[in-house]
């Protein structure tokens, strides 16, 4: 692929609105791009549209390179039409530019360039929905209907560092019951105070183990909401915990061990789907990344990492900063330097599976 024909293709897809659940039109462009490309047989799963390298052997490991083509609403804040793209001082502007259509069309330009050329792994190219919304029909959907994967590039705007890990996300309602009354005669058990004194408990809870890569979790009340008018002492009261899980726990493991440390209240977790990420430093991907120079961190945000059982890195064009802001933008340059270090990338890994497999 010529580099003026990537970053059309960007432009391309954000002049398409594709919001969350509703990706189906740029899942028709991606689809019949990588068809017309040839360089494999391309398949579709719902809004979800894949490829593997020609010469796929089962005996090689396999990378997985994934991004995503669905995007946030925009904000009202826009001051330019987020789906017409528009180059300006080298950058482009336009809704999921940076977020994350830059990475997506850099990892399609790597696929197209690498997949005739004998790596050391398996390549498969797989372009996601839901993944703002961590949908039921995005990755979690997908990856059952593709080959056996054994480690994953994600990409995602990160000023082309290396993520080796981000936290999981449980979002837990509390509900604290207690005894109407009249405030006067001090009547009735007051729900508020006891959801404050689990609050407490819950603010001072240590637990046993730490994430080498990640640290520790860290739980944050963040919502309280108790009574109907001030003279009724309020028989219930509601609280949402936000926790950002780690490695050292499932996030079932976390909810257990927060509920065991409240006495008044119970515990409900919204979801335990969005789970922490983190790669040995041992691993291809690190060792790679590391021996061409890329830098590593620990990413505060969370990604389609959250879905895979195996190791992955994210990594991408553009920066997290700018994304769901208004008016969204990317650099070409960064989109040529995400080629390029996806290529690199990926190469010094074959190599490295290579030579492990012989």
């Amino acid at each position: 692929m010529k580099h003026s024909d990537t970053i059309r293709l960007l432009e391309r897809l954000i002049a398409i609105p594709s919001p969350s659940r509703d990706e189906g039109r740029t899942a028709d462009l991606l689809f019949d791009y990588l068809q017309e490309k040839q360089i494999g047989e391309v398949h579709r799963d719902r809004n979800n549209v894949w490829v593997a390298s020609r010469d796929f052997n089962e005996q090689r490991p396999t990378l997985l390179l994934n991004s995503h083509h669905d995007t946030v609403r925009p904000s009202a804040s826009y001051t330019r039409n987020p789906y017409k793209p528009t180059r300006e001082d080298g950058r482009i502007y336009g809704l999921g530019s940076n977020d994350a259509g830059a990475s997506l069309v850099s990892l399609v330009a790597t696929f197209c360039r690498l997949a005739a050329e004998p790596t050391g792994c398996n390549l498969v190219l797989a372009l996601s929905a839901e993944e703002e919304v961590t949908g039921e029909n995005g990755i979690r959907h997908l990856l059952p209907q593709l080959p056996r994967i054994d480690m994953a590039i994600v990409g995602e705007p990160t000023k082309m560092q290396v993520a080796l890990g981000e936290r999981g996300l449980v979002v837990l309602d509390g509900v604290a019951q207690g005894v109407s009354g009249h405030a006067a005669r001090g009547e009735g058990v007051n729900a508020l105070y006891r959801a404050i004194d689990d609050i407490q408990r819950i603010r001072s809870f240590v637990f046993p183990r730490t994430s080498a890569l990640l640290g520790p979790i860290k739980v944050t009340t963040t919502q309280i909401q108790a009574g109907s008018q001030h003279n009724v002492v309020p028989d219930e009261c509601r609280f949402v915990v936000d926790v950002r899980t780690t490695d050292a726990y499932t996030n079932e493991e976390t909810v257990a061990l927060l509920q065991s440390a409240v006495t008044n209240s119970t515990l409900t977790p919204r979801s335990t789907r969005i789970h922490a990420s983190a790669i040995e430093e041992s691993h291809p991907l690190v060792v790679a990344a590391r021996s061409i120079g890329l830098e590593t961190f620990v990413s505060p945000t969370t990604s389609d990492m959250s879905q895979m059982a195996f190791p992955s890195i994210k990594i991408g064009p553009g920066d997290s900063a700018r994304s769901h802001t208004a008016d969204e933008w990317v650099g070409e340059d960064e989109i040529r330097l995400g080629i390029e270090t996806y290529t690199k990338l990926i190469r010094t890994v074959g190599g490295l599976s290579l030579r492990t497999t012989q």
